[in-house]
């Protein structure tokens, strides 16, 4: 009888198992992508990671199957943290790099706002931004407009890596 139960048991987890060995790749029928980015950082350097959240959100979409064109691609990007010294024209030798990612997703139609109570607090004004850069009376409320317009919130969190791919594949 042990036999027989062990013979089903393992009949049952071979067929469950080869379940396991292979992945559906799925298309989610996006459509109307509206979203909003909270960039709140403690470090400026972390806009670099940032934006790759940008290229991840647009490029799935600007691809087979979707072929989106970037122009209905809805992209808010609300700045608030460290990272607004990033886009202080003073400051572009330093940040280059990262100021003409956004100049080029600009172009695309992503507009970058930056909160004018966290820009009065490292002393800057108006002039002292990009010129892709809009500065708006505060973050929060910023956001709080958007969601109520139906963008989705997405609040890049970046982190330290530790490991290479190749330590943990």
């Amino acid at each position: 009888m042990n036999f027989v139960r062990s013979g089903i048991l393992f009949l049952a987890l071979a067929a469950v198992g080869s379940a396991w060995g292979a992945g559906k790749l799925v298309f989610t029928p996006y459509q109307d992508p509206k979203v909003v980015f909270d960039f709140y950082f403690d470090d400026p350097r972390n806009i670099n990671a940032a934006l790759h959240w940008l290229r991840s959100y647009m490029n799935p979409l600007t691809e087979s199957p979707y072929d989106l064109a970037p122009e209905f691609i809805d992209m808010v990007v609300v700045i608030h943290g460290t990272e607004l010294v990033t886009v202080a024209t003073k400051n572009y030798e330093k940040y280059k790099d990262a100021v003409d990612r956004m100049r080029y997703y600009a172009q695309l139609g992503v507009r970058f706002r930056v909160c004018n109570l966290a820009a009065h607090d490292f002393g800057y004004s108006v002039d002292d931004f990009q010129d892709f850069v809009e500065v708006v009376p505060s973050a929060i409320t910023e956001l709080g407009y958007w969601q109520q317009q139906g963008y989705a919130l997405i609040t890049p969190q970046v982190r330290e890596k530790r490991f290479t791919t190749e330590e943990i594949r």
